[in-house]
C-alpha cells in the first residue's frame, strides 16, 4: 500500500512490537476467574485490549467487588516475569524498526504498559537501543490512550510535529489517542477504520 507521507514513526508495544497479549490475557483471564468473573483469554482481550491498569481496575471492581491491596501489583508482577521468560516478537516487526533506523527515521514506543514492564519487553525483543529516549508508558504522561498525551509526547521527543508523525497501532483505544494527536494512523490488523499495513511496507 502507499504510506501517508511520515518523518517519524511511533509504534504501540503488544501487539505490534511484541507478540505478548495472547500470554497477557491467559494470564488476566485465570486471575479473574479466581475472583469469580469467568473469563477465558478471547473475553479477556475484548474487555480490556489496549487499556492501562488504572483503567481497568474499577473495571474489574464492579464485577468482582473490591479488590485487596497491592492485587494490580501482584498482577503486573505476574505478567512481567511471564514476559520476560517467554516473550517473542511480531514477525517482521524487528526488520520494519532496523530498517527505518538505518535510514535515520526518528522512532518511538508509545504504551499503556506500566514503564518497567516496557523497557523489560524492549530488552528482551532486543529493541531497546533503536528507541533510547523516546519510550514512553502510561506513567510518563498525564493521561494514559485513547487520550492523545503519549503520541503528543513522542511526536515532541523525536522533534518532528505530530501532522509529519505515522503511528502503528493494534487496538481502538490507540487509534483515537493517534489520530486525537493528530498523527497518520495505520494498522498491522484490520477492523479498526484505518489502513491496513504489512510491516514489509514500513522502511
Amino acid at each position: 500500500m502507499s504510506l501517508p507521507p511520515f518523518r517519524a514513526v511511533l509504534f504501540d508495544c503488544d501487539g505490534v512490537l511484541a507478540d505478548s497479549e495472547g500470554l497477557v490475557n491467559a494470564i488476566v483471564a485465570e486471575e479473574l476467574t479466581a475472583r469469580g468473573w469467568r473469563m477465558d483469554a478471547e473475553r479477556a482481550r475484548e474487555e480490556f485490549l489496549g487499556l492501562a491498569l488504572p483503567d481497568m481496575l474499577p473495571r474489574i471492581a464492579r464485577r468482582t467487588g473490591p479488590l485487596p491491596p497491592g492485587w494490580g501489583a501482584a498482577l503486573s508482577a505476574r505478567i512481567s516475569r511471564e514476559l520476560e521468560a517467554r516473550l517473542d516478537p511480531i514477525p517482521g516487526a524487528p526488520e520494519a524498526v532496523a530498517r527505518l533506523s538505518a535510514r535515520g527515521v526518528p522512532l518511538a514506543v508509545c504504551s499503556n504498559s506500566g514503564r518497567a514492564e516496557l523497557h523489560m519487553k524492549l530488552r528482551v525483543l532486543g529493541l531497546a537501543g533503536q528507541f533510547a529516549g523516546r519510550v514512553f508508558s502510561f506513567e510518563d504522561v498525564a493521561r494514559p490512550k485513547p487520550a492523545p498525551d503519549l503520541y503528543l509526547a513522542a511526536a515532541a521527543a523525536c522533534g518532528v510535529p505530530p501532522a509529519e508523525c505515522l503511528v502503528v497501532e493494534d487496538s481502538a483505544p490507540g487509534v483515537v489517542a493517534g489520530l486525537a494527536a493528530g498523527c497518520a494512523v495505520v494498522s498491522p490488523v484490520a477492523g479498526l477504520g484505518v489502513p491496513v499495513i504489512a510491516f514489509a511496507d514500513l522502511g
